[in-house]
């Protein structure tokens, strides 16, 4: 479902600022893959998952999706592809819009608009049976704007919104990095809801060590823009965050000093 071959980016070339966030980095994500992605800061996490976003173009390499080359394609274009969920709960809705309101536009995504009426009453129907699914209560607040909610809320039908259409791969970048922990855990949940549901393939984006090995089928640990680890299978069910550190250790050859990533 995607392939990544040899990318790389570097910022500022030819500066004093001049910083390489992707240095020949490859991975190959079969269909239902659930990939969680650690690492330092400046690993090339966030930069990795701009770059297959088309927020940016890499400097080299290929990145194909679904059997399509989207290197060369605009952000706007490689939408149809993707599924995004933001760190801020504050992105990826419409505020001042009503939570069925943006999950029609969700639905519309992509597809030719005319001057048709509003919102169905099919559509309502199935609005509230997908928000019923996350136990929050929202299905009884269909017409409620989505800037009033909490920020779990918010991620939550962020999370509706970013998987409505079945993206060929979803794209979470810490997406409960904002909340709180009781919140996260909730937000996860639900995230595991979806994605086990519809097999989605996923790359999650987490500074939390745990949840990086307690989500997925996979993990990658990601050190000056390369996979420096991969694991799966039996291996990363009998994973421990010590195992996880001095994995590190013998790959990098230096320790793993983040306080963010120790400290969760």
């Amino acid at each position: 479902m995607l392939e990544v071959k040899e990318i790389y980016k570097t910022f500022n070339p030819g500066t004093v600022n001049e910083k390489t966030a992707l240095d020949g980095l490859s991975l190959k994500l079969e269909e239902g893959d659930f990939v969680t992605v650690i690492g330092g800061n400046g690993a090339g996490k966030s930069t990795l998952l701009n770059a297959l976003a088309g927020t940016w173009f890499v400097d080299e390499g290929q990145i194909i999706i679904d059997g399509t080359d989207v290197t060369k394609m605009p952000e706007h274009k490689r939408a149809k592809f993707l599924g995004r969920v933001f760190q801020d709960p504050m992105m990826g809705t419409a505020a001042t819009m009503g939570i069925d309101e943006n999950l029609a536009l969700a639905a519309r995504r992509g597809k030719s608009r005319g001057l048709r009426g509003g919102i169905s009453r099919k559509e309502r129907d199935e609005y509230r049976e997908l928000l019923a699914t996350l136990g929050l209560g929202l299905e009884d607040r269909l017409t409620s704007k989505v800037g009033l909610l909490s920020g779990g809320q918010r991620q939550a039908v962020t999370l509706l919104m970013a998987t409505l259409q079945k993206p060929r791969l979803l794209l979470l970048d810490e997406h409960t990095a904002a909340l709180d922990p009781k919140t996260a855990a909730k937000v996860l949940e639900t995230t595991n809801q979806i994605v086990n549901a519809s097999r989605l393939t996923t790359l999650m984006i987490t500074h939390n060590m745990k949840d990086a090995i307690a989500n997925g089928n996979r993990l990658i640990m990601m050190n000056k823009g390369k996979v420096i680890l991969d694991i799966k299978g039996e291996e990363k069910k009998n994973l421990h965050v010590s195992d996880l550190l001095q994995k590190f250790e013998q790959v990098s050859g230096s320790e793993l000093v983040n306080d963010r990533m120790m400290l969760s």
